[in-house]
């Protein structure tokens, strides 16, 4: 299972707003774009603002009338070295009926996998995975027909503005956030639509964000809380892969 079955990766990295916390592997956008998000909207500009969750980054693709649980890179999820890609591959299987009536062939959800803590741990009051962009080949969905698409079915960011506005100030209204943060969120991110489509998106993360405060090793090591429906479900999942130690 090396290839992948889209041809490519499933999701690039979001580039950064100045300001933001970075690590040497990011980007930032250019100051016109930033100005663009953040102060001097265009006329005919369409910003939305929403929590940036902090989970790691796995993908729904369906290829014809099938579903396949993907890593950020564009590999099966179930062919990871890692416990909870292997999770996601299995709770994908389990809900696959929910996600062939959700998606249109060659289309793919991309969400956060929130079975484990990275720099942010979480209470869930949902399930673990939320969705935050669909895409068919490089195209974005606007984020209205995204949210009237899955909305009903699936978990979407908590929306904090739908204009431009400063991070800086738009972050200290959100408190801990609509997804359960026992510490502050990670950050924003900055959808700039324009002409019914997605022009470029961009995030702000928190100057003082600790990246992979709960890895050992790039290993996750601390479980969130999840729904108890949602720990029995993959506990039973985690024990039908034989993974030693129960991921909840």
């Amino acid at each position: 299972m090396t290839e992948r079955p889209l041809g490519m990766k499933t999701y690039g990295r979001i580039p950064h707003l100045p300001g933001s916390h970075l690590t040497p592997a990011d980007r930032t956008i250019s100051e016109r774009e930033a100005r663009r998000a953040t102060r001097d909207a265009l006329p005919g500009d369409q910003v939305w603002v929403h929590e940036k969750l902090d989970g790691s980054n796995l993908a729904v693709a369906r290829i014809g009338d099938q579903v396949l649980a993907l890593t950020r890179a564009g590999y099966r999820a179930e062919s990871s070295r890692r416990p909870q890609a292997q999770l996601f591959a299995a709770w994908v299987e389990h809900h696959a009926e929910r996600f062939l009536g959700l998606l249109q062939p060659g289309e793919r959800v991309i969400g956060e996998w929130l079975l484990f803590a990275h720099g942010t741990q979480y209470q869930l009051a949902h399930e673990p995975f939320v969705a935050f962009d669909l895409m068919q080949g490089k195209d974005r969905v606007p984020w209205a027909q995204l949210t009237g698409r899955l909305g009903s079915s699936l978990v979407t960011p908590q929306l904090h503005a739908a204009q431009a506005g400063d991070p800086s100030a738009l972050f200290q209204t959100i408190g801990t956030g609509g997804h359960g943060a026992v510490e502050r969120p990670e950050g924003l991110v900055y959808r700039v639509e324009r002409g019914g489509q997605v022009d470029f998106l961009a995030k702000w993360v928190r100057p003082d964000y600790q990246t992979g405060l709960y890895f050992e090793a790039d290993e996750a090591v601390l479980p969130n809380q999840l729904r108890s429906e949602d720990a029995e479900l993959l506990i039973r999942l985690g024990h039908r892969l034989g993974l030693p130690d129960s991921p909840c």
